[in-house]
Parts: structure tokens; sequence; C-alpha cells
């Protein structure tokens, strides 16, 4: 069962992550469209641990039925589409993290999401920018950073081996400043 709701947007809401979303997580994580753009290795269900993110700030991204209330909602009262998080953010500038299921991507969400995460960060963090890093042929990754005001700050070249060759990271940064004046 999903955690209590953090905050919503018009159609996603973010819930704190619990152990009962690992095997979401897991599963997610092992999905060669979601892995692969995102570099990230296979994962067991003992090496995905909520609890042992020290230092990062996680969010479930679901999408709410009406019934859905603000505590621990019933399992068929939500459905979950995705994880967004902060690392950092509380020692040096907030970095993003992100993925969405498949069935979702194009769909507008993962933008709902980011963009109720950035306002989270300047609302809880006394941080004068938060960063994101997408790889360069992660065009979806990318173009939903750049809509939502982020800047290309610099490239990591050959930075991560992924999906059969080695890969650059892009870097976007965001002012406190910027996301304030796009409002």
């Amino acid at each position: 069962m999903p955690g209590a709701r953090i905050t919503s947007g018009e159609r996603v809401t973010l819930r704190t992550v619990e152990s009962e979303d690992v095997s979401f997580l897991q599963r997610a994580s092992a999905n060669p469209e979601i892995r692969y753009p995102l570099g990230n290795p296979l994962r067991n269900r003992e090496q995905i641990d909520v609890s042992d993110e020290k230092g990062t700030d996680q969010f479930l991204v679901c999408l709410d039925e009406d019934d859905a209330g603000p505590g621990r909602p019933d399992e068929d009262d939500v459905t979950r589409i995705g994880q967004v998080s902060v690392s950092d953010a509380d020692w040096k500038r907030p970095e993003l993290g992100y993925w969405f299921v498949p069935d979702v991507h194009g769909g507008g969400y993962g933008t709902e999401s980011v963009s109720l995460v950035v306002e989270y960060v300047f609302r809880e963090y006394d941080t004068p920018a938060v960063g994101a890093g997408a790889y360069d042929c992660n065009d979806a990754s990318r173009g939903l950073l750049e809509s939502l005001g982020f800047t290309e700050e610099g490239r990591r070249r050959k930075f991560m081996f992924v999906d059969g060759e080695y890969r650059d990271m892009v870097q976007y940064g965001l002012l406190r400043r910027e996301w304030r004046e796009r409002a």
C-alpha cells in the first residue's frame, strides 16, 4: 500500500515510498525500457531498500482514484507510475532523478511530477539551484528538463557504459530565481 500523500498536481500525486512498494520499484528497474536510458544496474529486492537511501527524498508517483485519501490509501485506489528522487539536498546542490513506466511515456506525467518536486525542493531547502543529469541519447528526459527551464551546464564525456556503448552525461541546472520567474 503506497504511503502518505506529500503533494498533488492536476493528475498525479506524490506519495512516500514504503516497503510495500519495493516490488514495483524492482519490476520497473528490471524493465529494459527504463533501465537502459537510466544506466541503472539490475537490483534484487534486498538491494532496493527504501530505508537505506540516506540523504535522498524519494517520491512514488501515483495516479489516485477519487477515493484515495491523504494517508495510506487502499491498493485499489492508486496506480503507481514512477518515481522521482532528490539526492544530496541537505548538504550540496540537490540532484533530481526520475523514471516512469513506459505506458505513461509522452503523457505529460513526468513534466507534472518533476515540476512538483522542483517546487518541493525550493520550498523545503535553502538552495539556490537544483540539478539533474540525462544521457545524451535520452531525448525524452532532456526535453522534459528543458521544458521546465533547466539549462545545460556541462557534459561528462563517456560517463557510463549504457546499452552497449559509453554515453555522455549532460548536466542541467535550474536556479531558484529562474523557477520563480517562470511561475
